[in-house]
């Protein structure tokens, strides 16, 4: 058995227990649910259920199975993981596909801490452990920018920085189709599917989500878009173009055509971060990195543009 305690963070405010945990410690909300209904989860000393709302600063402790306790970030050498910049107070990497972003139960890949750690960068912030530096995180089949924070300073200034929206981030996406108009803003809720646990897809009563978008390249079986998040939802823009019945091309989960993605030789979203443009933490200076396109999702463009789809 491990024991888990701290203070309820800020950004957990009015949340449910099932749903914070989820959040904080990675856990599947089911599992949360199922942690609060055998009295393993307690908020200032008292018994705390599913459903009851998260207070800032109250005192949290769960009991977690061996089995379910959060795992390390294992140094491990990364393949295709580079670092785009670097500094005393940030690290940005170009995070490959089947990466993910820290360590979580039920994960046992490769994480981009692990790997920075396997660099030799040393991360000193506070948080929890398993997710010291982390300001965003990208899904573990998309690829592109990610930066972490090295220092105190960095962590809170970039933190806050991403809560208030003053990040600019654009991604890359191969959409379905040719969505109309052409440029335009998403704005439609996102919450948990209701189907599928794993899922997400746009709700009444979800949370506010808004995705800006222009296209850059029609051809006639797919458009290359240009897109810019006004919010970070957990796949936002996978579920917002699929809710236009225009996934992004291999995405099967949120019902790409199987076909079209063998054609294109996709085994994954053509989904990629493709820059980040922030106030540097330290000095104030306006900084912006790209990402390349990965050789995959190159492959599946120069297919498309030679042979139309």
């Amino acid at each position: 058995m491990t024991t888990r305690s701290l203070p309820i963070p800020e950004g957990l405010a009015g949340m449910r227990v099932d749903a914070g945990l989820a959040r904080l410690l990675g856990l599947s909300r089911t599992a949360a649910a199922a942690l609060a209904a055998e009295g393993a989860v307690e908020l200032d000393g008292a018994p705390a259920g599913k459903s009851d709302k998260l207070v800032v600063g109250a005192w949290l402790e769960v009991r977690l199975p061996e089995a379910a306790a959060p795992v390390e970030n294992t140094p491990v050498d990364i393949e295709g993981m580079s670092i785009l910049y670097a500094d005393d107070d940030i690290v940005a990497v170009d995070k490959p596909p089947g990466v993910a972003a820290h360590a979580t139960v039920g994960w046992h890949g490769p994480t981009v801490l692990g790997g920075l750690a396997a660099a030799g960068f040393r991360i000193s912030t506070s948080g929890i452990h398993e997710r010291q530096g982390i300001v965003h995180r990208l899904d573990v089949g998309t690829s592109g920018v990610m930066v972490v924070a090295l220092s105190e300073r960095a962590y809170t200034v970039l933190k806050r920085a991403f809560k208030q929206r003053t990040v600019e981030k654009r991604y890359h996406a191969l959409v379905q189709g040719h969505p109309d108009p052409s440029s335009g803003t998403i704005d439609a809720p996102i919450g948990r599917h209701r189907g599928h646990d794993w899922k997400f897809a746009v709700v009444d009563g979800g949370r506010a989500s808004v995705t800006h978008y222009d296209t850059l390249e029609a051809h006639p079986a797919a458009s290359l878009l240009d897109v810019q998040l006004e919010t970070g939802r957990t796949h936002q823009i996978r579920v917002h173009f699929a809710a236009l019945h225009h996934p992004c091309c291999g995405d099967l989960t949120y019902g790409a055509d199987p076909k079209l993605a063998g054609k294109l030789g996709l085994e994954r979203q053509w989904l990629h971060a493709r820059s980040l443009a922030f106030v540097h933490p330290a000095d104030g200076r306006r900084v912006e990195i790209t990402s390349p396109y990965p050789a995959d999702l190159q492959h599946a463009l120069d297919g498309l543009r030679l042979h139309g789809g």
